[in-house]
């Protein structure tokens, strides 16, 4: 299983509003950039990633899980990009900021921590195993 990191503008489509969908999940559409069109395509159901506030909050807020693979995306009007199916599937007990990565050195070459304007990431096992520690998962 792969580990990814997904970006949204709370403003624009938060971590409640991802919640209320339940098990349907959500299309994650609207992205145009080819290197996150990538990311997604590697991606497999059963998939786990971080659920991330970008704009003020800047924080780790949730787990998600792929749902749907890649297919294309309905909003884009060339055809060029598609998007996954996530739904939620748990808060993070505390959230853990993008200034708390960057302060740990497990986290030194993490994606988030290096190239932090991409809306999806990848995210290693050891990433992976130290943001759900720093969020109090176990």
């Amino acid at each position: 299983m792969a580990h990814w990191l997904f970006k949204s503008e709370p403003e624009t489509w938060s971590w409640a509003m991802q919640k209320k969908k339940g098990a349907k999940g959500e299309p994650w559409s609207g992205v145009r950039n080819h290197t996150a069109k990538l990311n997604m395509k590697a991606m497999k159901k059963g998939d786990l990633g971080f659920f991330y506030h970008s704009g003020e909050e800047k924080a780790v807020v949730g787990i998600v899980e792929v749902i749907g693979e890649y297919r294309p995306d309905p909003t884009d009007e060339k055809g060029q990009f598609g998007l996954v199916i996530v739904k939620a599937v748990k808060d993070m007990p505390k959230p853990v900021t993008l200034a708390d990565c960057k302060l740990n050195p497990t986290l030194e070459t993490m994606s988030l921590v290096n190239s932090f304007r991409l809306s999806v990431q990848p995210v290693t096992a050891t990433e992976w195993k130290e943001v759900c520690r720093m969020g109090g998962l176990k």
